[in-house]
């Protein structure tokens, strides 16, 4: 007797050729279902990829013509389920969704929140509003310079990063007070409190039907630049439940839902504290492949 014919699901998938995208390739890879999926990835520098079966061009998110391009692009391949992986579109992507009536389609949350978690500041201000645990922060334009910020930090190095940026691109520790970086500073700038401990990286999935939360805590182990960057190694830990607490309280305070890339860092006293939150699939979920089957199984398209 011939076993029962499985449907095939489509899936596509931006940013295939960026390092959100390759883990998710990777993740397909070797998905005990890859034969039941037919995956699409597209980039802005299309380049073949493991786990997709072809890489296609597409416009920037910031190309007046993303919206048309993705219409055309969702109508040629009709998915099940796009996932995006590129921050800069995720804004752009949410109003089109809602827009044009993509509905659950499109792996990501509404425009709202995805909004506030593209911009780094507003995060800091809608978290602190909730009262979830974020570092002192405040806009680059409140200060003057370097010796006025590092003053307002008590002495404390700080770190200033643009607000709507990926990747550690920008991000830069300040520490003398006579620092030139203030002179190429301006309102696109977010400055935090530097917080000096280990630093983590939680994978979350939270359902947008049941609200439920999957969460699977990375540490960085090795960063990019030193203390600062992408991770360029990460190990699962058990234990950091305080950590694993934190990223639940903070996604749910921004009604975020899908895959979520979260950072948290230690503050001096050991106290967890959300540094940011990237409302898309990262570049570490390899190490934490329940997020996919989490999607998967869960996300309703």
């Amino acid at each position: 007797m011939s076993a029962p014919v499985q449907d095939t699901r489509t899936i596509v998938v931006t940013g295939a050729a960026g390092p959100a995208g390759r883990a998710l390739g990777a993740q397909f890879s070797r998905h005990p279902g890859a034969g039941t999926l037919h995956v699409v990835g597209v980039d802005l520098a299309p380049a073949p990829v493991p786990g997709f079966e072809t890489v296609e061009a597409v416009p920037a998110a910031t190309d007046p013509a993303y919206e048309r391009a993705t219409i055309d692009l969702l109508s040629r391949h009709r998915p099940d389920l796009l996932l995006p992986t590129v921050s800069e579109e995720l804004p752009r992507l949410a109003v089109l969704a809602h827009a044009v009536g993509l509905g659950s389609t499109v792996v990501l949350s509404a425009p709202g929140p995805t909004a506030v978690a593209g911009d780094k500041l507003l995060t800091m201000w809608d978290l602190a509003r909730h009262g979830v645990a974020v570092p002192r922060h405040m806009a680059s334009t409140d200060v003057r310079s370097a010796s006025a910020a590092l003053d307002w930090a008590g002495g404390q190095p700080i770190v200033v990063k643009p607000r709507t940026s990926r990747g550690g691109r920008g991000v830069h520790v300040v520490e003398d007070p006579q620092d030139l970086v203030w002179d190429r500073l301006d309102g696109s700038w977010i400055v935090q409190e530097f917080a000096p401990g280990d630093e983590y990286s939680p994978q979350v999935y939270r359902s947008p039907t049941s609200g439920r939360c999957v969460v699977v805590v990375l540490q960085k182990t090795r960063l990019e630049r030193g203390r600062v960057g992408n991770a360029t190694a990460v190990e699962r830990v058990e234990g950091a439940d305080d950590v694993a607490a934190l990223a639940t309280q903070a996604v749910e305070a921004l009604d975020l839902v899908g895959p979520l890339d979260v950072d948290v860092r230690r503050l001096v006293d050991g106290t967890p504290v959300i540094l940011e939150i990237n409302a898309r699939f990262g570049a570490v979920s390899a190490a934490a492949p329940e997020l996919l089957e989490a999607v998967l199984a869960d996300w309703p398209g």
